[in-house]
């Protein structure tokens, strides 16, 4: 394969061991982290710390970069009223254009796979903003899927599945699919 490509992998709730595997499958040197908030409450090996050592001992190297390319901003106005990111701003901020410069910039040395939580990119930033910029500059997608297979960026536009799934979407949609601002509690919650 093709150096010069840009993989993409969501960890779900898959074992430590099949993410490895599907790592190896493609020849990841690098997983470059694109979560704002780096662990996960349901598969503690996915936390920042915990996923580092095991990939440092797979030989293979971590770059958070949730900072720069995270799917959650910190600065409110890239949001709209419901919670939905703008990804039309974030595209264009200085910060995210300064991730993907560095991600850019690693990829004809490591074979590089940007990670997210989902394990379908459609509905991930990852696929929807991400890769929609590198794609538009002309960076081949792969899209590793947790049963093995690929999909590439034309395989999950939303020319097809989306389509399908959630009506046209105009371009002046171009945001995340769901809110992605923290849920309240319910009326009857107690805090004890």
């Amino acid at each position: 394969m093709d150096p010069q490509i840009l993989f993409t992998i969501g960890h779900s709730n898959h074992a430590e061991e099949h993410f490895v595997g599907l790592l190896r499958q493609y020849q990841i040197e690098v997983v470059a982290d694109v979560r704002s908030q780096p662990f996960s409450k349901y598969t503690p090996h996915f936390n920042r710390e915990v996923l580092s050592g095991i990939l440092s001992r797979q030989g293979l190297q971590y770059w958070f970069m949730g900072d720069q390319l995270g799917g959650r901003p910190a600065d409110p106005s890239y949001y709209d009223a419901a919670g939905h990111v703008l990804y039309h701003r974030v595209a264009e901020a200085d910060y995210f254009l300064e991730g993907l410069q560095q991600l850019e910039s690693g990829i004809p040395s490591f074979r590089v796979a940007i990670m997210c939580s989902e394990e379908d990119p459609l509905i991930c930033h990852r696929h929807r903003l991400i890769a929609r910029v590198l794609r538009g500059r002309g960076l081949p997608i792969q899209h590793i899927r947790g049963d093995g297979r690929t999909e590439n960026y034309e395989q999950v536009e939303p020319g097809q599945r989306q389509q399908m799934l959630f009506g046209e979407l105009q371009v002046d949609e171009w945001k995340s699919l769901r809110s992605v601002l923290p849920k309240p509690a319910p009326e009857n919650f107690l805090d004890v």
